[in-house]
């Protein structure tokens, strides 16, 4: 168990996840995989570091060069 202390509780028990976020709707829908998110087993909290919101940040702004097409089926509960 590759654990590492938390930066909300102090606790040794947080480990890194990999997600797949969804940014904006419709046509101007992204998503991002692999998302490094720290989780704690000791508080329940789930965050990110500063240096992966930048990268974040930085897809988000080069998407037309950086992103490729995929067909993703959505389901509504409405």
């Amino acid at each position: 168990m590759n654990c590492q202390m938390c930066d909300i509780c102090g606790e040794n028990t947080a480990r890194i996840r990999k997600v797949a976020r969804t940014y904006g709707k419709g046509e101007n829908l992204l998503v991002i995989e692999n998302i490094p998110i720290i989780s704690c087993s000791s508080c329940g909290e789930s965050y990110l570091t500063a240096e992966t919101l930048h990268e974040i940040e930085r897809l988000k702004l080069h998407r037309k060069e950086l992103a490729s097409e995929k067909k993703v089926k959505v389901v509504s509960l409405t």
